[in-house]
């Protein structure tokens, strides 16, 4: 209310300025007339600099944050992809008995154009996510999660996600796959339902991964080749990727 009663007084304020001002004026050259045109002037033009405020200048300026908060949301995504996300790529697609009809979609490469990552987003929105229940190492995978726990926890409580549901979901797809194994002390000899429950926990982190993964690296492509050359080094699902760039010279390798 403080503030508001300040409001009211300042405009109030103004306003009396102003009309004392065109009193000053009438007292010096007593010419209403004169007053009154540039009055009615001014006034007419108050709603087009209203509209040029409001709407272009505010709409340029709201972009540009939403430029900034996409941009930093991105800066989280690389984190945690960094961290586990690209680790999890590589566990969860070793385990996918069906990965080599869609493994070519999967390698991109800096020739990739905005039309190919859309026809491959849309390729692989149709692939079955699905992991072997029988090749899955649950005491590993347990503690790589749990060990993660704090960090998925700082990733959720970061604001700027609240923009980013696919991504926001992915996480809650993990945290939940986390959770399930922190409850479980003994793996072995779990019934079968209970596999399956857990490789259909695996699996829709698994879809959740790769859309995001793909979607993160289109993102590097357009504004971050550094990060980009990295990231097709560090390939996950290219069995012929390699952080090296080039040839070791022999003087190294002695």
């Amino acid at each position: 209310m403080n503030t508001l009663s300040k409001q009211i007084w300042f405009g109030f304020i103004l306003i009396l300025l102003s009309a004392l001002t065109y009193y000053f004026h009438y007292l010096i050259f007593h010419d209403a007339h004169h007053i009154f045109i540039y009055m009615v002037g001014d006034i007419a033009f108050v709603f087009i600099e209203v509209f040029m405020v409001s709407l272009i200048i505010h709409k340029v300026l709201e972009e540009r944050e939403k430029r900034t908060r996409l941009e930093k949301l991105n800066m989280i995504i690389g984190v945690f992809f960094g961290e586990m996300g690209t680790g999890l790529l590589a566990y969860f697609s070793d385990l996918d008995p069906n990965l080599d009809t869609v493994r070519k979609d999967l390698i991109v490469t800096s020739q990739w154009t905005d039309q190919e990552f859309s026809k491959v987003s849309k390729r692989l929105n149709a692939y079955s996510y699905k992991v072997e229940p029988g090749k899955l190492n649950l005491d590993e995978l347990r503690c790589y999660l749990i060990n993660k726990r704090d960090f998925l926890l700082t990733m959720m409580e970061n604001p700027n996600l609240m923009e980013h549901e696919t991504f926001t979901e992915l996480l809650r797809s993990v945290f939940h796959l986390a959770e399930e194994l922190k409850f479980r002390n003994d793996m072995k000899d779990l019934p079968h339902e209970d596999l399956g429950h857990i490789a259909g926990d695996i699996d829709r982190a698994y879809r959740l991964l790769v859309r995001e993964w793909v979607a993160y690296m289109k993102h590097l492509k357009d504004n971050f080749p550094y990060f980009f050359s990295l990231a097709m080094r560090t390939n996950p699902f290219d069995q012929n990727a390699s952080v090296i760039v080039g040839t070791i010279p022999p003087s190294c390798m002695a």
